[in-house]
């Protein structure tokens, strides 16, 4: 099931500049999702080019490698700096692992340093926490915050794939979980040990999905984003 976007929401991104940072993953097609709400996409891999967006996504891919690469073209501090300045951010799949506070089970280098993150979310996350690529799944997931797209029936639900996602373990007392995987409604019923695992959450102006909704047609997640930048959501 997919969820394009109305006549109003393909609009309701007109008139903003939404950065994807572009180092690696599958930045494009966040570019495409903001660009069918209207907004204006713009590949980020330079600091300078942080300077002139409303918001900002992180997108799916390999967190170590994207944290490698941010270092090499010297975003990283940047954006912490505008993280922490109040910038809109909404991470997808790896992008929820870079915007974590901690990693409970973080890659390391060959001189055995942790990777980093660039912080925000006062939450702990476990990387590839679902399985490896071949235990890929998708599941319907009631979520919060998108009452914005109810029609006559209520809400619908959003149709969540996931491709070697993590999960969130700990959550800070000013974050808020909008969705979470039920084992008894899932295929990793294995996995998951008959706990439900939380697989989106929002703190303020971050935002943060285990899945990814740019590659199912899903479009209100990023029309949530859209609406935080707004002030509207």
């Amino acid at each position: 099931m997919t969820n394009p976007l109305s006549d109003a929401s393909s609009r309701v991104g007109a008139g903003l500049r939404i950065g994807v940072l572009a180092l690696q993953g599958d930045f494009r097609e966040h570019l495409h999702a903001v660009e069918a709400a209207g907004a204006t996409g713009v590949g980020i891999r330079r600091p300078a080019e942080l300077d002139d967006v409303d918001g900002l996504i992180i997108p799916g891919g390999e967190s170590t490698t994207i944290d490698k690469l941010a270092r090499i073209f010297e975003l990283a501090d940047p954006l912490r700096k505008r993280i922490a300045d109040g910038l809109p951010v909404y991470g997808s799949c790896a992008g929820m692992i870079l915007l974590a506070d901690e990693i409970a089970d973080p890659a390391t280098d060959l001189e055995g340093n942790p990777q980093q993150t660039f912080g925000g979310l006062d939450i702990t996350v476990r990387r590839n926490a679902f399985g490896r690529q071949r235990e890929s799944f998708e599941i319907d997931l009631d979520f919060k915050g998108l009452d914005f797209s109810a029609g006559e029936s209520g809400v619908d639900p959003v149709h969540a794939v996931f491709i070697r996602g993590p999960w969130v373990e700990r959550v800070g007392p000013g974050v808020d979980v909008l969705a979470q995987v039920d084992p008894d409604h899932a295929s990793h019923t294995a996995t998951l040990h008959g706990l439900a695992r939380i697989v989106a959450v929002r703190s303020g102006h971050l935002l943060a999905t285990s899945f990814h909704p740019e590659v199912t047609g899903e479009k209100r997640v990023h029309e949530l984003f859209i609406r935080m930048i707004r002030g509207e959501a």
